[in-house]
């Protein structure tokens, strides 16, 4: 056998800690030292590329923005970015190739002209329209934000609504007012409350004229029947009661819940009622023969929260279990969930012309398409409360109360908010009672009632004196809006 000599050991280098970032940049060049065969000079000029980016001139010209004739080459700041140049305006929008920077050519320049017509801008917003192309030290990349059509935003601008005021308060409950229902003939008012009685009020006076007593538990929702002379009350008892107004006394009385019931609602073309409550189901009951025709179970927490459509779906049921859920009534199943919200929902709205409805939870406001249920967006403001009851009107102005007493009002198109006011509790009361639970509009929609946990109501209406110049509508169009 041969003697095999040992060679000269190799000895390894110690391998230094690295971060995830730094070896990243590694592997990166290594990569780029394997498939670059030349990488310090630049890539090739892509004329397809170049005509997509030029070839904005043509549409530009539809929306406002010219092409510039003669331009002096632009100046280049000290921080990288393009100026403006002494003639030109300063929100040109510099689209001009490495070359063209190089030899001073301005050809593709793209500028705003301040004269012409802005046909996509609903909502203006030109403070930051220069755009930088380039970092200190790189005169030949460009970033993307550079190359991007830079428009202004599309966001829908909002229609100005007169402020809301209070001009009455009421005072007859003992308890927390909970619930409330106005007349189809817009003459009276019904409101529920913590000392289990309902009283009927007057629109136009706002006196008392009529106490009714039955439920035993405080009351947690009220409908009044525009088919027939009805009158419908659920509460914290299990029990649903209905009221014949010609007499003013119970007639009926719907037994089935298995605890206390949240809120009702009545259809519009059938005769038919719909209860929610804890025991997390939605009943469904027929008004004439007082039996229960359905049960749409599928919550797994509270449903605190009902409307009804004449069409499909029919039925939608917000719960505490953060889900809002389609109902199809014909084969009692549900046609879609929706879980967009992260905390419960507590109160929803519908539009009264639009297709369209809001929920309201303590993450957020958002807004749903009917019939599928298609997400639209959220409302542009954060509440950051409990939010208990929301109404709007034909005018598309929404109200939302808080559980603090907050009640904002928002431009329904937009989401924007344009009014935040803080009701006073009456004297007497706490202040951790400022807490409003239930809000409605009159039939005309000129007129916001609150009912509130200071044991009062109040009524709100549009200020007659205020117009766009001592209220302006201070809005700016947002920036990225949340999909979720």
């Amino acid at each position: 056998m041969k003697n095999i000599m040992p060679g000269p050991t190799l000895e390894m280098e110690p391998v230094e800690p690295q971060s995830l970032k730094k070896l990243s940049l590694k592997s990166l060049k290594r990569s780029l030292d394997l498939f670059s065969r030349a990488q310090g000079e630049l890539p090739p000029p892509d004329p397809e590329s170049k005509t997509i980016r030029t070839s904005h001139k043509i549409s530009m010209e539809y929306v406002g923005i010219q092409p510039m004739a003669s331009q002096k080459p632009p100046r280049r700041a000290e921080s990288g970015a393009l100026g403006s140049g002494s003639e030109g305006p300063s929100n040109a929008l510099a689209l001009t190739d490495s070359k063209e920077m190089q030899t001073g050519g301005a050809q593709n320049d793209l500028v705003v002209s301040p004269s012409a017509p802005r046909a996509l801008n609903t909502v203006g917003n030109s403070d930051r329209d220069t755009v930088a192309v380039s970092a200190p030290g790189s005169s030949h990349r460009f970033s993307t934000s550079a190359m991007m059509e830079r428009i202004s935003s599309r966001w829908p601008c909002p229609d100005w609504h007169a402020p809301w005021k209070i001009y009455r308060v009421i005072s007859g409950h003992l308890g927390w007012v909970r619930s409330i229902a106005f007349d189809p003939s817009n003459r009276w008012f019904c409101t529920g409350s913590a000392d289990r009685t309902i009283k009927i009020w007057d629109v136009a006076t706002g006196t008392l004229q009529l106490t009714v007593t039955g439920h035993i538990e405080q009351i947690r929702g009220l409908a009044v029947s525009s088919r027939h002379t009805y009158m419908f009350s659920a509460g914290d008892d299990k029990l649903v009661k209905c009221w014949d107004l010609e007499q003013n006394k119970v007639i009926h009385s719907y037994h089935g819940h298995l605890s206390g019931v949240y809120c009702l609602a009545l259809h519009p073309t059938l005769d038919v009622l719909l209860t929610g409550g804890r025991d997390s189901v939605c009943r469904v009951w027929d008004i004439r023969s007082k039996t229960q025709v359905h049960a749409l179970s599928g919550h797994d927490n509270t449903v605190c929260s009902v409307f009804t459509r004449p069409t499909d779906p029919q039925v939608v049921t917000g719960s505490h279990d953060t889900t809002i859920k389609f109902w199809d009534l014909r084969y009692v199943k549900t046609m879609s969930t929706l879980t967009h919200h992260k905390k419960s929902v507590r109160a929803m709205a519908q539009h009264p012309r639009e297709h369209c409805f809001a929920s309201a939870s303590a993450d957020n406001i958002k807004k749903f398409n009917l019939p599928r249920g298609e997400f639209l967006h959220n409302m542009l403001s954060q509440q950051k409360t409990i939010i208990n009851a929301m109404a709007v009107n034909e005018d598309g102005v929404l109200a939302t109360g808080g559980d603090n007493g907050s009640m904002w009002f928002w431009d329904w198109k937009s989401g924007h908010n344009f009014q935040q006011s803080q009701t006073i509790v009456q004297p007497g009361s706490l202040d951790s009672e400022a807490g409003i639970y239930a809000l409605s509009y009159d039939v005309t929609g000129t007129r916001l009632v609150s009912c509130e946990a200071d044991k009062t109501i109040k009524m709100w209406r549009q200020d007659e004196n205020a117009t766009p110049e001592t209220h302006p509508l201070n809005f700016r169009p947002p920036k990225d809006i949340r999909r979720f």
